[in-house]
């Protein structure tokens, strides 16, 4: 790519000089992991925090939860804060990829608005610090080990299963190559489109020129 279509990311804000001595007990707390994102456990959003995150200024909160444990962590203050409830399984061959990008646009819009986020599963040890983590990667184009120790300096008791963590660092090369072909013009993603090689010659197309009928038009050129 051209200089000027490198991807650029804002830096990773510095590790603050004042952060707190980590205490056992701060694990049932939520903690600050960048301006107005945080991260905890459930025990952060229950009934009875109602006021902690009126005063922490919270505005919206992604709730990670699995079908069975619905009885006991539940979104509790639908009227006050913005959902987002996402059926994530701490389980090594749950598939939390597929909850990245949505957890990233739902903590972006709150942001862009002004709001305060807080990202919690049933510990904040998991599933809630591997969306995280996978936010922090997106947003400031850092891999996976750079992105865990900023939030485990933050909250140590961070440890997403082993297959969260698997699918984290296979996420680097997903994002980087998703946001090269949203930067690429037409013509360039046309230039680098793989079925044109070997494609015959009055049948070749470019994708530039078949536009309008997308990749399956260009496959159906090439295999026909």
């Amino acid at each position: 790519m051209d200089d000027e279509n490198k991807l650029q990311f804002p830096s990773l804000p510095a590790s603050k000089e004042d952060l707190l001595d980590w205490a056992y007990p701060m694990r049932r707390e939520m903690q600050e992991i960048l301006p107005s994102l945080f991260l905890g456990p459930y025990s952060a959003a229950m009934k009875s925090k109602l006021s902690t995150l009126e005063r922490q200024g919270i505005t919206h909160i992604v709730c990670v939860r699995q079908d069975i444990e619905a009885n006991f962590i539940k979104p509790n203050f639908q009227h006050t804060f913005r959902y987002l409830v996402l059926d994530i399984a701490d389980n090594p061959v749950e598939n939390i990829i597929r909850f990245f990008p949505m957890t990233k646009d739902f903590i972006d819009g709150c942001l862009a608005s002004g709001g305060k986020v807080l990202v919690h599963g049933n510990a904040g040890i998991s599933r809630s610090a591997a969306l995280v983590i996978a936010y922090l990667m997106e947003t400031f184009g850092v891999k996976y080990r750079d992105a865990f120790s900023h939030v485990q300096e933050r909250r140590f008791c961070i440890n997403p299963n082993v297959g969260f963590v698997h699918q984290l660092q296979e996420y680097e090369a997903i994002y980087l190559a998703k946001l090269t072909i949203k930067m690429m013009s037409p013509i360039q993603r046309g230039r680098s489109f793989p079925l044109q090689a070997g494609m015959p010659g009055s049948r070749k197309r470019t994708l530039e020129e078949d536009e309008d009928f997308g990749v399956m038009q260009v496959t159906a050129a090439h295999n026909g």
